[in-house]
C-alpha cells in the first residue's frame, strides 16, 4: 500500500471532498461508483480520480462495478483520521478574536474546539490557552482554559502533537516559535501570520475564513 507521504499536496486537498460525498453515497446504501460518476460530482474527470486512488493505496476498481464505496471510505478514514488513534491537541486562544491585540482569541475558539473535540476527527483536544486572565478558569467544550504562562509547563508534560492557533497575528508571532520549540508538529492556523513560511519544516494548515469569499466576490464579478 502506497503511503500518504506520496500523495501530493492538491491530491491531499481533494481527498476531504471524496470522502464526503463517499459518506453521502453510504448513507443513501449505495455500495460502489465508478471513477466516471466520482468524476462528474467532483467536478473532473475520470482519469484523475484513478490517479488519485493510486495514490493513496490498494484501491481497485472493478471492470463494470467501479470502486466499493465501503474500501474507499476505510481507506480514507484510515489517512484522514488514523486508525484510532487521536493526536494530543491544544488551543490557544479562547476570548474575542481581533478585539484587542492580545494573544487571546474568541467565538471562533469556542467553535473549533467544539469540531475538534468530536470522536471521530482524529484529534484529542488536551488543553486550551489565553492570556486574559478573565478566560482563566473557565470551561471551552469541556476542558478549562489554562493562563499561557503555563504553556511549558503543561507541553513537556503530556507532548501535545498540534496547536490549534485562534488568536490575532501578533499573538501568533508571540506564541508559534515557542510552540516549535516544545515539539509542536503541525497548526491549524486562523490567524493571518502564515506560519509556513517561518517555519518551512513544520506542518501547517493555515485557514483564512476571508479567502472564500474574496474569491466568490472575483468569480461573481468577473464572469464573462
Amino acid at each position: 500500500m502506497n503511503t500518504p507521504q506520496k500523495a501530493s499536496i492538491p491530491v491531499i486537498k481533494r481527498l476531504p471532498k471524496y470522502y464526503r460525498y463517499l459518506r453521502s453515497l453510504q448513507a443513501d446504501g449505495i455500495t460502489s461508483i465508478s471513477s466516471r460518476e466520482l468524476a462528474s460530482q467532483m467536478g473532473t474527470t475520470a482519469s484523475q480520480v484513478r490517479q488519485d486512488f493510486n495514490c493513496i493505496g490498494d484501491v481497485n476498481g472493478r471492470q463494470g462495478i467501479g470502486y466499493s464505496v465501503e474500501n474507499l471510505l476505510s481507506i480514507l478514514e484510515s489517512l484522514l483520521f488514523g486508525n484510532g488513534d487521536r493526536l494530543p491537541t491544544i488551543l490557544i486562544g479562547c476570548g474575542r478574536l481581533g478585539k484587542a491585540k492580545r494573544l487571546g482569541a474568541g467565538r471562533l475558539g469556542t467553535a473549533v474546539s467544539s469540531f475538534i473535540s468530536r470522536d471521530t476527527n482524529g484529534y484529542k483536544l488536551i488543553a486550551a490557552f489565553d492570556v486574559a486572565q478573565s478566560e482563566v478558569g473557565k470551561e471551552i467544550s469541556g476542558i478549562r482554559i489554562r493562563h499561557i504562562d503555563e504553556l511549558e509547563a503543561f507541553c513537556e508534560e503530556n507532548k501535545p502533537k498540534v496547536a490549534v492557533l485562534c488568536v490575532p497575528r501578533d499573538g501568533a508571532q508571540q506564541v508559534s516559535g515557542r510552540l516549535v520549540d516544545l515539539g509542536i508538529e503541525g497548526f491549524w492556523n486562523f490567524s493571518h501570520y502564515d506560519l509556513s513560511v517561518s517555519y518551512p519544516d513544520v506542518v501547517v494548515e493555515n485557514v483564512h475564513l476571508g479567502d472564500s469569499l474574496m474569491s466568490l466576490g472575483y468569480r461573481l464579478r468577473n464572469q464573462e
